[in-house]
């Protein structure tokens, strides 16, 4: 079992920049893709990075060069980076792990870009 807990969301003008946490407990973290998705009132989640046990990192191309998916596996940690955020990249954000063949989500953050 994992559980995932995200912290680090909040309310920023377009422009902008945050970063998010994921932090795991339960075992496995090190072996696990993580992945960030994010969810807009009224859209579906969406994913949006993922970054694989090795180190190995693709994202969305609407977030492509302006968000950095990033991993401490002595922190059993994930992050997002956000820069350049727009209007758009408004949503909750939810961290995912995938091991084995389970899934694991965690309870979302909400990030909102607006002037």
């Amino acid at each position: 079992q994992v559980q995932l807990v995200e912290s680090g969301g909040g309310l920023v003008q377009p422009g902008g920049s945050l970063t998010l946490s994921c932090a795991a407990s339960g075992s496995g973290f090190s072996i696990a893709s993580m992945n960030w998705y994010r969810q807009a009132p009224g859209k579906q989640r969406e994913w949006v990075a993922v970054i694989a046990p090795g180190g190995s990192r693709n994202y969305a191309d609407s977030v492509k060069d302006r968000f950095t998916i990033s991993r401490d596996n002595a922190k059993n940690t994930v992050y997002l980076q956000m820069n350049t955020l727009k209007p758009e990249d408004t949503a909750v954000y939810y961290c995912n792990a995938f091991l084995r063949v389970n899934q694991y989500w965690g309870q979302g953050t909400q990030v909102t870009v607006s002037s």
